[in-house]
């Protein structure tokens, strides 16, 4: 594995690999890589003649009092995961290299970034697109992997790369889970043994939302009653929101007239004292009588 720092390295390396006919595959990061990650490389390594991983902690995803600096970090760990995953180049370029200046231009994605996440989040989705452009703009043509655990995250690249032109084929890859069903993230690890325990109630909530629907649920509502109920009988969680939506337009669902026999996502965020997790499922509405 090669490790690279600057984007000009990167360029040459990249066109050179494309010259000679190989597929890039792509697999953003922001380190401290566990399975979920190393499952993205694979998937990269398994369908692209070479995979390039970036790690890169971006600050413009991080709002006011958010966990930017503090963020978890193990560059030796994160090596050895790419190897083992099989990255052929790893890009961790300092943040001198990727905004030398203020950065005076953002990406804005409207409609899918608007409501869960980046309600509760306002700055966020920005900084994640415009870091994510820069990096296909860096890249070039190639496919991408992102992980279905960021589920509006995933939405918002794909518009982006439709509504822009990117020559990036989008790759959602499933979420990667603990035995208890806890979605594998960077942040679990600031979980205290106690949190650690109530976390995988997310997740429970989640599939018993998917299990109502598949039964027969009669709308939306009653999903989102039975999911918050249940998380909020927790006493380590504090709920942010739970959602029923359409899996492409992110928007909430007040029938499920218009989904019979199609899929919906259902999404949900909580704080588990400090730490706050996401998760989401995807269930199919039964056709019905």
């Amino acid at each position: 594995m090669r490790e690279l720092t600057t984007i000009a390295e990167l360029r040459v390396v990249l066109d050179g690999e494309r010259r000679a006919g190989r597929q890039v595959g792509l697999v953003p990061t922001m380190g401290f890589l566990h399975a979920g990650h190393a499952s993205l490389m694979q998937g990269a390594a398994a369908e692209c003649a070479l995979v390039v991983s970036t790690i890169f902690v971006n600050p413009l995803q991080f709002g006011p009092g958010e966990d930017l600096e503090s963020y978890p970090r193990d560059l030796d760990g994160d090596r050895a995961t790419a190897v083992a995953a099989g990255v052929d180049i790893l890009f961790v370029p300092p943040l001198a290299e990727m905004y030398p200046e203020p950065m005076a231009t953002s990406v804005s994605v409207s409609g899918v970034s608007a409501g869960m996440e980046g309600a509760s989040r306002p700055t966020h989705f920005d900084g994640v697109a415009t870091v994510v452009a820069k990096l296909f703009n860096l890249a070039g043509p190639c496919r991408a992997y992102f992980g279905e655990k960021d589920f509006q995250q995933l939405a918002v690249v794909r518009r982006m790369v439709r509504d822009l032109s990117f020559p990036v084929e989008i790759v959602g890859c499933p979420t990667v889970r603990e035995p208890d069903g806890l979605a594998m993230s960077s942040r679990n690890a600031y979980l205290d043994v106690d949190q650690r325990v109530a976390a995988p109630v997310l997740h429970r909530a989640l599939r018993l939302g998917a299990d109502l629907i598949e039964a027969g649920a009669a709308d939306p509502d009653t999903v989102r009653e039975a999911m918050r109920a249940l998380v909020g009988a927790e006493p380590l969680a504090r709920l942010d929101y739970v959602e029923v939506a359409d899996p492409d337009r992110l928007d909430a669902l007040s029938t499920f007239d218009h989904h019979r026999g199609r899929s919906v996502r259902l999404l949900a965020a909580a704080r588990f004292g400090t730490p706050r997790l996401l998760d989401n499922v995807g269930v199919v509405v039964p056709v019905g009588e």
